[in-house]
Order: structure tokens, then C-alpha cells, then sequence
């Protein structure tokens, strides 16, 4: 195993990381922009205000994009477990 091998195993991981946190990210710098919104105009300031939405939001998108997360995790997962013995050979 070459360390330009371990470079790309690692990039690999990395990438596939990023790709499934995005939607829950992405979701919630969503709901804390509109909740910001919604603070700044009524002038309210509560903590958990912010939080409880962020979290239901969160929890909604990885109900719609789970199954699209695990199979893109089982995937890669297969994939790197297939290519183990020619990354030892």
C-alpha cells in the first residue's frame, strides 16, 4: 500500500462525509437564518427558540434523506472492503 493509497482512501472518506452531512447542514443554517429573521423582527430572544426548530428540521431531513445516506455509506463501504486485497497485494 503507497501512501498516494492512503491519500486517496482518505480524500475518499472525507468526500463521501461531506456529501452526506450536507443536507442536515445545509437545513440547518436554513431554519437558523429564518429563525434569526423571525428573532430580529419580533424582537424576541430565546435560546430555545433557535434550537427546538433547528432540531425538528434536522430530524425531518434525515428521515427523507436516510435512505440515500445509508446507501451511500454502504456503498463506499463495499467498495473500499472489495478493494482490500489489492490495496494488500
Amino acid at each position: 500500500m503507497t501512501p498516494t493509497t492512503v491519500i486517496d482512501i482518505g480524500r475518499q472518506a472525507i468526500e463521501i462525509t461531506l456529501m452526506i452531512s450536507a443536507p442536515m447542514f445545509i437545513a440547518a443554517l436554513a431554519t437558523g437564518l429564518l429563525v434569526s429573521i423571525f428573532q430580529a423582527a419580533t424582537q424576541i430572544n430565546e435560546a430555545t427558540l433557535s434550537f427546538v426548530p433547528k432540531l425538528v428540521i434536522i430530524f425531518l431531513v434525515m428521515i427523507v434523506s436516510g435512505p440515500w445516506m445509508i446507501a451511500t455509506m454502504t456503498d463506499y463501504m463495499r467498495r473500499l472492503f472489495e478493494a482490500i486485497p489489492g490495496l494488500i497485494g
